[in-house]
Formats: structure tokens, sequence, C-alpha cells
């Protein structure tokens, strides 16, 4: 049986909210949940450092930010293997195709991708990607801008 995930993290992998702020955030996303069966799958989770939000057996590609170029499943696997290692102290890559150094964050996924110290996860959400108003009630309610990634395991 396959999982689905909503999630919801900063835009800045390493920016992690207070307390009350999650609080705040996970209220707001509860509201945007069509029953309480998705509801009771809403967590918030802290991490003590950046994890990888993957979107699982949706992605189709990763695309560098500057030129456009696809990258291979194995240099990103690779590179993501290498800041794991150091404990993603960063997450800088020079990428092989233009030579840019960009972060793993800010590299192109279709199907969206990241990577944070915490999130907002609902398991089995029973609906879709929100929307940019609703994004945006998030950004407020965590004080932070925000990125959704559904994930299908």
């Amino acid at each position: 049986m396959s999982d689905n995930y909503l999630t919801v993290i900063p835009t800045d992998p390493y920016w992690r909210p207070s307390k009350d702020a999650a609080d705040r955030a996970a209220a707001v996303l509860s509201g945007m949940l069509p029953d309480d069966d998705a509801r009771r799958g809403l967590e918030a989770k802290w991490h003590d450092s950046v994890e990888v939000v993957f979107c699982g057996a949706s992605l189709e590609k990763i695309s560098c930010p500057r030129c456009g170029s696809q990258f291979t499943p194995d240099w990103w696997g690779e590179s993501v293997s290498e800041r794991y290692k150091e404990g993603f102290s960063t997450l800088t890559v020079t990428v092989p195709c233009c030579g840019v150094e960009t972060s793993l964050n800010e590299l192109v996924y279709d199907w969206p991708t990241g990577f944070a110290r915490f999130r907002l996860e609902v398991l089995y959400p029973n609906r879709a990607w929100l929307t940019d108003e609703e994004l945006a009630s998030l950004t407020e309610a965590l004080g932070h801008p925000v990125r959704q990634i559904l994930i299908h395991t």
C-alpha cells in the first residue's frame, strides 16, 4: 500500500519556527483539510539537522536553475549523499552542466522536492495542492515563506 503526504516546509532549509508559530500554522492548515480523517494525519516535525523532503515516486526530472540542463539521478543522489555525510552543514553544489554554484534546495524539481529542519505534514490529506492563497495564509501564521511538497511513497 502506498502513502500520500501533503508537506509544507520553510523556503529556508535551516529555519525553524517557535512552537507557538508552528501551532498557529498547524491550526491554519487543519482548517484547509476536508475532513477529520485528514486532520488526524496532521503533524508538526522538528529535526536537529536538515533532512531531504523527497516527493517519492512522482519525481520525473531535476534540472539546473541557470541553464535548464537535466541532471542524472546518479549525480543528484551522490550530491545529496555527500552533503548528508557532512550533516547537511551546506547544500551548496557545483552543477556539472554549466559550472554554476547553487543549492540543492534551488534545483528545479519536476515534482517538488526540498530540504528542511521543520515540516508540517499531513498523512492522507484527501486533497490536492494548496492554493497560492492558502500558502500565503500559512506563511503569515508561521512567520516565514513556505513551499509545499506532495509525497507519494
